[in-house]
């Protein structure tokens, strides 16, 4: 798999994993086969042998190789799971968003580059110096969209030549500069759930997706969104990423199950159709194919319907895991029978406990 090229070396990893060492959290997990656990490599549990362990880059890796969460290290809790360089990175970008890091500055601020590069890869899907680089053409495109001028923008941006910020600027937007006051960009950010990692992208139409980050549809989704709106996926700031976070946030905890977050979703008008109904199946229920085909007007439409509900890019808020067979058993969740059990189990959980 594509994460798993990314993982360091295995002497590497079983080194920091008897080591201990945090500076490897969020970069790999490990399987110890005696007792069918995964952990961070932070884990404080007996170190097993070297041939008792797989390496996994994701929890759900874990998960879909048979091991289940240590009890005690809790791979699964997203509260420690960013790993520290990349929060050191990410703070350094901050300071100072629309400069640059070359890989000589780094390596004054003793970060090897490389190490940055992996890293970043694994946890984004992309080298720090891309990060960095979108995030430069994210502000630079708000400042468009709210009137600044095309040469303060470019200033801003760390172009040097004018003709170099337009040619960058169109090929992430798809635009020139000057066309983008009228046309809006997609916002990305990385939201850690106690399920695994999140994608979430918005516009100022709403949200337009939301999915678990090894999601197989993931890729596809993301260039179809691209060709669609006709623009480009940069990280940045959002109001509306803002508060999915929140209520992610509120979810997970229990505290509200239900969203109001604006959604704006692709799709043609039968998908449209079938997520609205989505929408409207209540917390802590579920219903069948043939019940969504009955809604649709033709009970023979459980096909299609199946099509729709796998199509949804919007995990959770457009609850296709709400969906189960006639017969009460799951099936057919892009995000992993495992996640649609959870997240039934949660809610039922949540219901009840508010109902009793």
């Amino acid at each position: 798999m594509k994460t798993l090229e990314l993982l360091p070396p295995t002497d590497t990893m079983y080194r920091a994993l008897v080591n201990r060492d945090p500076s490897f959290e969020g970069i790999f997990f490990v399987g110890v086969r005696t007792t069918g656990i995964f952990c961070r490599p932070t884990c404080s549990a007996k170190k097993p042998a070297r041939e008792n362990v797989d390496f996994f880059a994701t929890p759900s890796q874990a998960l879909h190789g048979g091991y289940r969460p240590c009890l005690r290290c809790k791979p699964m809790d997203p509260g420690e799971r960013i790993p520290k360089l990349i929060e050191r990175l990410r703070q350094e970008v901050e300071r100072a968003p629309d400069g640059r890091l070359t890989d000589k500055e780094l390596t004054a601020m003793s970060i090897d580059p490389s190490t940055a590069r992996r890293q970043f890869k694994r946890h984004y899907g992309m080298t720090f110096q891309a990060y960095h680089r979108a995030r430069r053409l994210g502000l630079a495109l708000r400042e468009v969209q709210r009137g600044g001028r095309v040469d303060e923008a470019r200033n801003g941006s760390g172009f040097e030549s004018e003709s170099g910020f337009r040619d960058a600027f169109a090929r992430i937007f798809g635009v020139p500069p000057t066309a983008a006051k009228e046309k809006a960009g997609l916002f990305a950010e990385r939201i850690e759930t106690p399920l695994g990692a999140m994608l979430a992208i918005a516009d100022v139409e709403g949200l337009r997706l939301l999915e678990f980050v090894d999601r197989r549809a993931l890729e596809r989704e993301l260039s179809m969104l691209r060709t669609r709106l006709q623009t480009n996926i940069v990280p940045g700031e959002h109001l509306h990423l803002e508060a999915i976070r929140s209520q992610l946030n509120d979810y997970f905890s229990g505290n509200k199950l239900e969203f109001d977050v604006p959604v704006a979703p692709i799709g043609s008008p039968f998908q449209l159709r079938a997520w609205e109904i989505l929408r409207s199946i209540p917390v802590g229920e579920t219903r069948s194919y043939s019940w969504m085909a009955k809604k649709l007007g033709d009970v023979e439409m459980r096909r299609a319907v199946g099509r729709a509900n796998g199509e949804n890019m919007m995990s959770i808020i457009v609850p296709c895991h709400r969906v189960i067979r006639a017969d009460g058993t799951l099936c057919g969740y892009g995000g992993g029978l495992w996640r649609k059990k959870w997240l039934l189990d949660h809610e039922r959980k949540i219901v009840e406990k508010l109902r009793g």
